[in-house]
């Protein structure tokens, strides 16, 4: 299997956030199974103009030339991506959130029903799976995290794919090497 885990911590401080990521990469990578972290930090990602040019001129790929170009490359390549990320605010990072923006050109400009409601369709017939790690903010109580986990769950409706889990940072080896 192959996972791409997107580090959306935007500070080198936090040491045991990107640890366990790694460890959890290394531990993937030990049980026979490919992994990548991207630390999105360390990458230039511009923020999404909003032009729809993805859709229109140049469909599936965005006209912005940078880094996200080559995350969406492995985004598509993985069975599964998870998404890393601390709390600000109650939702991902906004290196996280630019990445996520930056991914609109892996949908089709146009609509289709989902669940009763109205999504993009697909561009491509499958999808990677989707796993979200967080690490939760000093304040954040269960109120927060269910609305957090339901940001989430919408998020991957919209992206098309399956959320297999929502963890915490340090729960993620545990989890998530048992989540298949």
């Amino acid at each position: 299997m192959k996972y791409l885990i997107l580090n959306g911590n935007p500070t080198m401080g936090k040491g045991s956030f990107n640890s366990c990521l790694e460890s959890l990469s290394d531990q993937m990578t030990a049980a026979g199974h490919r992994a990548e972290v991207i630390t999105l930090r360390d990458m230039k990602i511009a923020p999404c103009t909003g032009c729809f040019k993805c859709w229109t001129k140049t469909p599936g790929k965005c006209i912005i030339r940078d880094d996200a170009d080559r995350i969406a490359e492995k985004y598509m390549d993985a069975d599964m991506v998870i998404l890393a990320s601390p709390l600000v605010l109650g939702y991902f990072s906004a290196l996280m959130k630019n990445t996520i923006d930056r991914s609109i050109p892996l949908m089709h400009p146009h609509l289709e029903e989902v669940h009763e409601e109205i999504h993009h369709k697909k561009r491509y017939e499958t999808y990677p799976s989707l796993g979200i790690i967080i690490e939760k903010e000093e304040d954040t109580d269960p109120e927060d995290l269910e609305i957090a986990e339901n940001l989430f769950r919408r998020m991957a409706l919209n992206m098309r794919t399956d959320l297999k889990f929502i963890t915490e940072i340090d729960k993620a080896v545990e989890e998530v090497l048992t989540w298949n």
